[in-house]
C-alpha cells in the first residue's frame, strides 16, 4: 500500500462505520454515555475522516550515493533521502538511469579534487536519464526527454535537479550507459585537442592511459584527422584493445621508459602531449615536444597511491612540480597549456559547442564509448577499486537499477568474507606479534643467562675469601 493511497482508504471505513451504525442500534433503546475510551475512539477516529493525501513532496524518496568523509572506497555510502527535490526556474528534475565514474572522484574521496564540496555530500559530473519535470522559463526541454548531463556535482543518485543547459538530448540509438559515459572524457579530450592542440593531418600525439577514458576518447578523436600517428601508454595486457580503438604505436610504461620508446620512432619528438600524470611526468613531456609542440596537462594522477590520501605520494607530486621561465618557452618556441573541465562550468556557450561536434561525431559513426564495466550503486566501493587499480578499459558506469536481491545476497556473501578475511588477517598479525615478543623473551632470558653464570662464578672466588677472613 502505498502512502498517498492510506488516507483515502481510512476514510472511506470511517464513512461505512458511520453509515451502518445507526441500523445496528435499536431505535427505542435509550442513548448511551460513551466510556472514556469509547469517547477517545472516536475522538482518535475523527481526524483520520478529515486528514488529507500527504503530499508527494513529503513521501517521495530516492537513494543517493553520499561521500561521507575522505578516505577509502567505503566512505561513499548509499543513503536513501527524503523529500521530492523542488525546481527553480531554468532547471530540470532528471530521473537518473547511468552515472560516469571518473578519476576526478576518486581524487575527490580523498579530499584531492577541490571543484567538490565538504562532505556529506553526493559526488558525480556526469549521468544520463530521462526529465521527469521542468520549471519556469525552460523550452528546449520537456517531460520525456532523454538526455546526458553534465554538472560538478551531486548526479550519483536516482533523481537530480540541474540546470536545462547543462543537459544535451541523447541521439537516436545511444544507450544510457554509453550517454553517462561521453561528457567529461569526451569533451576534456576534443577541448584539449582541438582547442588548445590545434589538431592538423600528419601530426603526433602521446596519449598516457590510453585505456581509460579519456585515453581512449582522445584516440577516436585523433582518428577523426587524417594520418595521425597516436602514441599510448598502457599496461601490456590492454595493448591489442587500444591498438583497435586507433593507437599506432602502444607502449608498456611498466616495463620500459616511454621517453626512450618515443624516441627511438620520432628522434625529433612529438607535436601533442596530454599530460594527466603531473610531477616528474610532465617534465618528460616538456622535454619531449618537437619546436612548435603543446603540452597540455589536465591531472595529478601519480598523486593517488592507494584508498587514503598518501602524503608522501602528494609530497613528492609538488616537488616534483614542473615550472619554467617565460624565455625558456620563446627559445624552445613550445607552448604549455592547462585544462580542467571543473572550471568551465560556466562557460555552458563553450562546453554546448563542443558537445554539438562530439554528438555529431557519434551520429557519424566516427566515435563510440567503450563501456568496460557497469555496477549497481551498492558496488560503489569495488566500481572504485577497479578503476584507482588501472584495471580498467574505457568507461566504468553505475547503474541506478536496484540490485536484484540474488546479487544482494551475493554481496553480502562477498563483504562477510572480506570480514573475516580481515579478523583473520588480524588474528595472524596478532600471534606474529606475539610470537616476536615471546622471541624477544627467549633472546633476553639467553643474554641474561650467561650474566648469571658470571655472576655465580664472581660469588664462587668470594667464598674462599670470606673463609680465610
Amino acid at each position: 500500500m502505498s502512502g498517498e493511497d492510506a488516507p483515502a482508504q481510512q476514510q472511506n471505513a470511517v464513512d461505512q462505520k458511520q453509515e451502518t451504525k445507526p441500523t445496528e442500534e435499536p431505535k427505542t433503546e435509550p442513548p448511551k454515555t460513551e466510556s472514556p475510551p469509547a469517547a477517545a475512539a472516536e475522538a482518535a477516529a475523527t481526524p483520520a475522516a478529515t486528514t488529507e493525501k500527504v503530499p508527494e513532496e513529503e513521501t517521495f524518496t530516492y537513494r543517493a550515493l553520499v561521500l561521507t568523509g575522505y578516505g577509502g572506497y567505503d566512505k561513499v555510502k548509499l543513503q536513501v533521502k527524503k523529500g521530492k527535490p523542488t525546481l527553480k526556474a531554468g532547471e530540470v528534475l532528471v530521473r537518473v538511469k547511468a552515472c560516469g565514474l571518473n578519476f576526478a572522484d576518486l581524487m575527490a574521496r580523498q579530499g584531492l579534487y577541490d571543484r567538490l564540496p565538504s562532505p556529506p555530500v553526493t559526488p558525480g559530473m556526469e549521468c544520463s536519464g530521462v526529465v521527469e519535470a521542468v520549471g519556469e522559463d525552460v523550452t528546449d526541454r520537456k517531460v520525456g526527454d532523454k538526455v546526458m548531463v553534465l554538472n560538478r556535482f551531486g548526479l550519483w543518485q536516482e533523481v537530480a535537479v540541474v540546470p536545462a543547459n547543462h543537459t544535451f538530448l541523447i541521439p537516436e540509438g545511444m544507450s544510457f550507459e554509453e550517454a553517462a559515459a561521453l561528457p567529461v572524457n569526451y569533451i576534456t579530450a576534443y577541448m584539449m585537442l582541438f582547442d588548445f592542440g590545434n589538431l592538423r593531418p600528419n601530426q603526433s600525439v602521446l596519449v598516457h592511459a590510453a585505456a581509460g577514458g579519456v585515453g581512449i576518447a582522445a584516440t577516436q578523436l585523433c582518428k577523426t584527422v587524417k594520418d595521425v600517428t597516436v602514441f599510448g601508454t598502457a599496461s601490456a595486457s590492454k595493448h591489442e584493445t587500444i591498438t583497435q580503438v586507433g593507437v599506432t604505436h602502444a607502449i608498456d610504461y611498466r616495463t620500459k621508459d616511454y621517453v626512450e620508446e618515443v624516441r627511438k620512432i620520432s628522434p625529433k619528438g612529438l607535436d601533442i602531449i596530454l599530460d594527466p600524470l603531473g610531477g616528474s611526468d610532465t617534465h618528460k613531456a616538456y622535454n619531449l615536444l618537437k619546436p612548435m609542440g603543446k603540452l597540455i596537462t589536465y591531472g595529478a594522477a601519480n598523486m593517488l597511491a592507494g584508498q587514503k590520501k598518501n602524503l608522501l605520494a602528494v609530497a613528492k607530486n609538488w616537488y616534483h612540480q614542473f615550472s619554467i621561465h617565460t624565455l625558456s618557452l620563446i627559445q624552445g618556441n613550445k607552448s604549455v597549456c592547462g585544462f580542467h573541465l571543473g572550471y568551465l562550468d560556466g562557460e555552458t556557450e563553450l562546453i554546448t559547442e563542443a558537445m554539438n561536434t562530439i554528438l555529431d561525431f557519434y551520429k557519424e559513426g566516427k566515435i563510440k564509448p567503450r563501456i568496460d564495466s557497469t555496477w549497481h550503486l551498492e558496488q560503489v566501493g569495488d566500481a572504485m577499486r577497479k578503476m584507482q587499480e588501472r584495471n580498467n578499459i574505457g568507461k566504468v558506469i553505475l547503474t541506478t537499477e536496484p540490485m536484484p536481491e540474488e546479487e544482494k545476497k551475493e554481496e553480502t556473501k562477498k563483504e562477510d568474507k572480506k570480514e573475516d578475511k580481515k579478523k583473520e588477517d588480524k588474528k595472524k598479525d596478532d600471534k606474529k606479534k606475539d610470537d616476536a615478543k615471546k622471541e624477544e623473551k627467549k633472546d633476553d632470558k639467553k643474554k641474561e643467562e650467561p650474566k648469571k653464570e658470571e655472576k655465580k662464578e664472581e660469588e664462587k672466588k668470594e667464598e674462599p675469601k670470606k673463609e680465610e677472613k
